[in-house]
């Protein structure tokens, strides 16, 4: 009832209807005329076609192209909107290490061993990492520092600051693998895994000897693989909220007590959630042979 009450009730209006019928056979409105498009069908496939040739160029050099072609000036919008029409959109290129074949070869190895792996299993594993929280700030006057930390399910470690100088092997294992590692892998018993990546100190001589001495299981890590390592995430957070601190660190003494202040802090759920994602992790690694995952 509302769309008959929108039509024209009038005996001129109803003639004129029945003869646009009777000449065209259709009582569809006829096309009218407006502002003329700025390209033709063939510029809109030169256009779509160069975009496909070359995934990295841009939309000022497609328009630069289009006038070197044709001779006539189009917007950047005018770009836009027809390689929208043809199905192309803007996309940031993802920045990964280039992987091999034995890389890749590994990466497979490790995701399909561990893809059907039960909680109860993942609940054994340590994962470990070091990161530079410099670099989640533009500067920090006074050098820089180096924060280690490890995860598991259902916990985590305390927050490590080195302070001062590189981290070597031997500072890993008397800073990190004594005070840290080897309490948490008491508490969990003997079916305590370590994951950590392949960081020269982590592998160091003086490190395996220990791990060997103690008894600590250690999970083979393949190369280039921070997408597949569950505490990588973490530290993204651990930045958002030291970034939303009120007033926020202007030093590297008050970045550190940030730092130590949120990781203490820490709700369960959220680490938990990324060990629960190593699963999915496997299968999607699995799905790509070995190739680097969204994550």
């Amino acid at each position: 009832m509302s769309q008959r009450r929108r039509l024209p009730n009038s005996l001129r209006w109803r003639a004129r209807l029945w003869d646009q019928y009777q000449s065209e056979d259709s009582v569809s409105r006829r096309p009218v005329p407006g502002r003329p498009r700025a390209t033709t069908p063939a510029e809109d496939r030169f256009l779509a076609l160069s975009a496909r040739r070359r995934r990295t160029t841009t939309v000022p050099q497609l328009v630069a192209d289009h006038f070197q072609a044709s001779g006539r000036r189009i917007s950047a919008t005018t770009v836009r909107n027809r390689l929208h029409n043809a199905g192309l959109y803007a996309r940031r290129p993802v920045v990964c290490v280039p992987l091999n074949e034995r890389q890749r070869r590994n990466r497979l190895c490790l995701a399909r061993e561990h893809v059907s792996w039960t909680q109860q299993q993942w609940a054994s594993v340590l994962a470990l990492d070091t990161i530079n929280p410099t670099l989640l700030k533009d500067s920090y006057r006074g050098g820089g520092i180096l924060v280690w930390a490890g995860i598991s399910l259902g916990g985590h470690t305390d927050l490590h600051v080195f302070h001062g100088g590189t981290v070597t092997g031997l500072r890993y294992r008397d800073e990190i693998l004594d005070p840290y590692v080897r309490p948490y892998a008491a508490a969990i018993g003997n079916d305590f895994i370590l994951m950590d990546d392949n960081a020269r100190p982590h592998r160091a001589r003086i490190v395996e000897e220990y791990l060997e001495d103690h008894g600590l299981e250690r999970m083979e890590w393949p190369a280039r693989s921070p997408d597949l390592n569950p505490i990588e995430h973490l530290w993204d957070y651990l930045g958002r909220e030291v970034a939303a601190l009120n007033p926020p660190p202007r030093s590297l003494h008050e970045l550190k007590q940030g730092l130590l202040c949120v990781w203490s802090s820490l709700p369960i759920p959220v680490s938990d959630n990324l060990i629960n994602s190593m699963g999915n992790r496997c299968r999607q690694c699995i799905q790509v042979r070995g190739g680097h995952i969204p994550y």
